[in-house]
């Protein structure tokens, strides 16, 4: 199955993505195929159609609400059933991903936004051409933090010109 669909992306591998199977590619080939989804110019408008993306109804610059339309296809089921098993997962980006917007909003939230994000990087991979890469290093605040602290020390210890001598803590 992995190199028919392989085949018939034109070399993008879409069970790269972690916890992508054969049901969730079986479902796109079926349901729109790889020129179908080439008709949506944005990733925007792909999940927008998918009813996976917030419809914002805003009036004056004030967001008077955001939920996701009602509405479903087999593609948004097999999406939506792909997250809630990436949320069973341990270890990954995506999981990290599903677990902070769990954390704040809920399962139900997560495995919709989840959901969204796979649809738009499957849409990346197939009409940009581009192969799935996760972030392997996301540099959290408290670590973003601890660099500039070190980078910060670094500046003052070449700005004083300190030595190995001058650093040396003193242990009593």
């Amino acid at each position: 199955m992995n190199l028919i669909a392989y085949q018939y992306f034109e070399g993008i591998d879409l069970m790269a993505i972690e916890g992508v199977n054969e049901g969730l590619i079986m479902t796109l080939i079926s349901e729109i195929g790889l020129e179908g989804i080439r008709k949506f110019p944005t990733a925007k408008q792909f999940t927008a159609w998918l009813r996976l993306a917030p419809n914002n109804k805003i009036s004056g610059g004030k967001i008077l609400s955001h939920h996701i339309p009602k509405g479903s296809s087999r593609l948004k089921i097999a999406l939506r059933n792909t997250a809630n098993a990436i949320g069973n997962l341990k270890e990954g980006w995506l999981v990290d991903f599903f677990k902070r917007i769990n954390y704040k909003k809920g399962r139900a939230a997560a495995i919709t936004a989840l959901a969204r994000k796979i649809a738009v990087i499957i849409w990346n991979m197939l009409v940009k051409g581009q192969n799935y890469h996760p972030p392997t290093q996301y540099l959290f605040l408290d670590e973003k933090r601890k660099l500039g602290i070190i980078k910060r020390i670094k500046k003052q210890i070449t700005k004083f010109e300190l030595t190995n001598e001058d650093l040396k803590i003193i242990t009593d």
